[in-house]
């Protein structure tokens, strides 16, 4: 087992972190098989129907993600100071938290998830499958957001593979359950809901039920009680990643309403089918970037600057060479991929695939901007990680998805996200040479 103290070789910064990187590519391979599922047999309506409340379903399970990630990089900093007793008791805080919130904003959600996806667009008979799908995975949030926060707690407990075991299982539930339930039971939408929310209860339950037990690692659910400034601190670090999941859920957002009108329903579609693409892609940067974060916030917390550099130097190295290689092959397979999904109408194969192409290009900048973006939050600075966030994904976007159509139509949609992340890639650049000193990575 290699362990945070050590020092990281590329061979073994890869070992650690391939468990993570292959758990988020599958987390979003099962969510490509509910996808596929819906549009092939229930139809384009009801794929563009599930597109339209998903943001508002992920802006909830942010919630995990921040405490998950902000957590994490206090609970390892913690670790490498040597206060295991203080950091148990800092990780029980925050995953008896997560609980809480989870129930809170599940009744929340489940009073307002009709209003909700009216004010998305939704219309007619796409209002029914919004609701029925919201309302089924807000049953699941508890366990949605605890599956969240617990895979980066789990590369803190140096148990990468476990979490990767873990979601490798709730994925073949996922695709079983999708298969039996709309395929074989002909259950439509609410069976697509039933399976995801179903695989979400066995992804939060079963990490649960392993650090309430005796365990060989350091982390482990003990008796504890409310803290203040660690949670604030928590929260303050991950706050970029709940930026960034909220952002990407309100840019979706627009990105659906800017679509319904320059394209109609078959846009929302196209869109859909890029998301889908598009976390396999991305999925492989923000696994490195959850994986590699524990290892950066011990490092830091030791005072280890020449294992830092290394760190840095490494995953820049290695980020830049997997970003011109998954472009490549993301252009090339544009056609088979959108074939996937809507083989059975040429006017929407030949837009996703045209989507898909130009969408694609901003897989070669957007690895260094996730990465920048989870570096300071593991050094602990949450207001740099956040602003790289905010600006990444909602600002830069925003305006592009509003600019660019005026000016190119359709194209300037699926560009928008090309351009924000470029000037994105201005603003990392700029936050990581002026830290430089602060923090002694270079």
């Amino acid at each position: 087992m290699i362990e945070l103290k050590e020092h990281f070789s590329y061979k073994k910064l890869i070992m650690f972190t391939l468990p993570t990187i292959i758990m988020m590519i599958f987390t979003s391979i099962y969510g490509v098989v509910d996808g596929i599922f819906v549009s092939n047999i229930v139809g384009s309506e009801a794929f563009a129907g599930v597109n339209l409340i998903m943001p508002a379903i992920m802006i909830l399970g942010s919630v995990g993600f921040m405490i998950g990630t902000g957590g994490s990089a206090l609970v390892s900093k913690t670790i490498g100071e040597g206060e295991e007793e203080k950091a148990n008791k800092y990780f029980s805080m925050l995953i008896y938290l997560v609980l809480i919130a989870g129930i809170t904003l599940a009744i929340v959600g489940f009073i307002f998830i009709k209003p909700i996806s009216i004010a998305l667009g939704a219309e007619g008979e796409m209002i029914s499958i919004c609701t029925m799908y919201g309302k089924v995975l807000l049953i699941a949030m508890p366990f949605f957001l605890l599956q969240n926060c617990f895979q980066s707690f789990l590369v803190v407990a140096e148990k990468p593979k476990m979490g990767l075991i873990i979601s490798i299982i709730a994925g073949v539930i996922n695709m079983f359950l999708d298969f039996l339930f709309i395929y074989v039971f002909k259950m439509g939408v609410f069976g697509a809901s039933l399976a995801t929310g179903l695989s979400q209860v066995f992804g939060g339950i079963v990490p649960l039920v392993y650090f309430i037990r005796k365990n060989s690692t350091k982390l482990k659910l003990v008796k504890t009680k409310f803290e203040l400034k660690p949670l604030i601190n928590a929260c303050a670090n991950g706050s970029s990643e709940m930026v960034t999941n909220i952002s990407m859920s309100l840019v979706n957002m627009l990105y659906n309403l800017q679509l319904m009108k320059y394209a109609g329903a078959s846009g929302v579609v196209a869109y859909g089918i890029i998301m889908y693409v598009g976390f396999i892609f991305s999925g492989t940067y923000l696994g490195y970037s959850i994986g590699s974060a524990p290892i950066i916030g011990y490092h830091y917390g030791a005072e280890n600057t020449d294992e830092l550099k290394s760190l840095f130097k490494k995953s820049i190295k290695m980020l830049v060479i997997t970003s011109i290689v998954m472009t490549i092959f993301a252009e090339i397979l544009s056609s088979p991929l959108a074939s996937i999904f809507v083989s059975y109408n040429e006017y929407l194969l030949d837009m996703t695939t045209n989507a898909i192409r130009l969408f694609s290009l901003s897989y070669i900048i957007s690895g260094i901007n996730i990465f920048a973006s989870s570096f300071f939050t593991a050094l602990n600075n949450g207001l740099v990680s956040a602003i790289i966030s905010f600006l990444r994904t909602l600002l830069f976007q925003i305006a592009m998805i509003f600019i660019l159509p005026a000016l190119f139509g359709l194209n300037g949609i699926w560009l928008a996200v090309v351009v924000a992340e470029l000037l994105s890639l201005i603003v990392s650049i700029a936050f990581l040479i002026a830290n430089r000193k602060k923090y002694n990575y270079i």
